[in-house]
C-alpha cells in the first residue's frame, strides 16, 4: 500500500486560496520596498521642477480660489495641490527661498511646476531669467481636505 502525496503543498488549495496567498505575496514585498516619502500634498512631500511668475498684466484678475491677484502677496499657482497648502520653493540655482501659499491653478507649459507671485520671485531672484529650476517642498498642508 503506497500513500500518495501531493506533488506540492501548494496543489492541495483552491484556486481563489491561490489567488488570495499571492496577492498576500505581492503585498508583503510591495510593503517591504515602500519608503518614507511623503504623499501628495501632506507636509514634507517634496517635487523638483522648473518655476516661472506672473506678468504684471494679472494683477487685479481673479484666481482660482476667487480671491483677487495681487502681485505684492507671497502667492503660487499649482495644478494639482490644494488652495491654502503652504509650501517652500527654493531656486537651486542661487539656494533662496521662500514660503508661499497656492492660491491658483498652473502653470500649464511643460516642465513647470510652480507659477510665482511677482513678489516670491523677487525673493528667490529670478525676476531676471523669468524660469528657474526649484525645489517645491510642502510645510503645511491645506486645511479644507
Amino acid at each position: 500500500m503506497f500513500l500518495s502525496l501531493p506533488a506540492s503543498p501548494l496543489s492541495i488549495l483552491s484556486r481563489a486560496a491561490k489567488s488570495t496567498l499571492a496577492a498576500v505575496a505581492v503585498a508583503l514585498c510591495l510593503s517591504s520596498c515602500a519608503t518614507t516619502a511623503s504623499n501628495f500634498g501632506e507636509k514634507g512631500y517634496t517635487e523638483k521642477g522648473k518655476a516661472s511668475y506672473y506678468a504684471r498684466k494679472f494683477q487685479g484678475r481673479k484666481m482660482a480660489n476667487g480671491e483677487t491677484y495681487r502681485r505684492s502677496k507671497l502667492t503660487a499657482a499649482h495644478r494639482r495641490l490644494p488652495f491654502g497648502t503652504h509650501v517652500e520653493v527654493t531656486n537651486l540655482q542661487n539656494n533662496k527661498s521662500v514660503r508661499v501659499e497656492i492660491t491658483d491653478r498652473g502653470p500649464f507649459v511643460r516642465g513647470r511646476i510652480v507659477d510665482l507671485s511677482e513678489a516670491a520671485a523677487r525673493r528667490i531672484g529670478m525676476m531676471n531669467s523669468g524660469v528657474v529650476p526649484v525645489k517645491l517642498e510642502v510645510i503645511k498642508r491645506s486645511k479644507t481636505r
